[in-house]
């Protein structure tokens, strides 16, 4: 979701950025930091952002080496990840995972909703440990966060009460594993309302094909691909101002190719085309 954030313009702008910055290791600094009451397990926490004293809102830049899901109902503020800002209205659901930067401005702010806070170490040991890197939404750009339905939102809102009254109930031997299969449930919807937003902005996601078409046709119409050699997936993201997953989730959406795979079909076509015009060998 997040690459490099500010351009440093010299070593003493660089130091005095990073005495800016904050990094959370643990869930227990995170409450800590929040104002809230320390978690009940050590790995996990469910925080209802109306808990959050508003003192607390300060501005600052946190790194948070563990996974955010937080659903806003209500956030009369902004929100800032790198240099883009985002206004939260309800029902925006946005995914962040270890080691992405948050930045809050100060202001007068008023929060509804939830955080959903787990360390990789709560999912470790389960099959949901190593499939997780395939929700790509957790490296979405702030601006692509998920805009929930009212029926969306409820269905998410219940599973994180399920989480809640479990992680409320005296810890046992199958605590951890009710709550990853909740946690599993939960990124499963999300996955599936992610793919109907693709649907729903169509007129957004057939523009943003267009201008990928334009693109594929201009590097390779010109002399790029012989300057800069093949286009990568991030080239094109950077052009369209997206993130690479968003990128390739909202083409295999609507084309069912990825965006490695337009360019892809883009080289073989050209390749087609060359060899066609030309009285070289493959090899040449």
């Amino acid at each position: 979701m997040l690459s490099m954030f500010f351009t440093k313009t010299s070593e003493v702008k660089m130091r005095e950025e990073k005495k800016m910055f904050l990094t959370l290791n643990s869930i227990s600094e995170l409450c800590n930091r929040a104002g809230v009451s320390k978690p009940k397990h050590p790995l996990i926490a469910l925080i209802k952002l109306e808990d959050i004293p508003q003192s607390k809102y300060e501005p600052i830049n946190q790194i948070m080496n563990f996974y955010v899901i937080s659903l806003k109902r209500c956030f009369d503020g902004k929100m800032k990840y790198g240099q883009n800002y985002y206004d939260f209205d309800e029902g925006v659901l946005a995914f962040m995972e270890p080691g992405q930067v948050l930045s809050t401005e100060g202001g007068n702010q008023k929060y509804e909703g939830w955080w959903l806070v787990f360390h990789p170490d709560f999912i470790r040991n389960y099959p949901l440990g190593k499939s997780i890197k395939e929700y790509g939404f957790f490296s979405y750009a702030v601006t692509e966060a998920l805009h929930l339905s009212e029926k969306e939102e409820t269905m998410l809102i219940n599973i994180l009460k399920n989480i809640e009254d479990e992680y409320n109930t005296s810890i046992d031997h199958f605590s951890q594993d009710v709550m990853v299969s909740h946690l599993e449930l939960f990124l499963n919807y999300s996955n599936r309302f992610y793919n109907r937003q693709f649907i729903t902005r169509k007129t957004a996601s057939d523009d943003l094909l267009v201008k990928m078409e334009n693109l594929l046709n201009g590097y390779f119409d010109t002399d790029k691909a012989l300057e800069l050699g093949l286009p990568s997936v991030q080239y094109f993201a950077d052009q369209l101002n997206v993130s690479p997953n968003y990128l390739s989730d909202m083409l295999r959406a609507i084309t069912g190719q990825s965006t490695q795979q337009h360019i892809h079909h883009k080289i073989i076509e050209k390749a087609k085309e060359l060899l066609s015009t030309t009285h070289q060998s493959v090899a040449e």
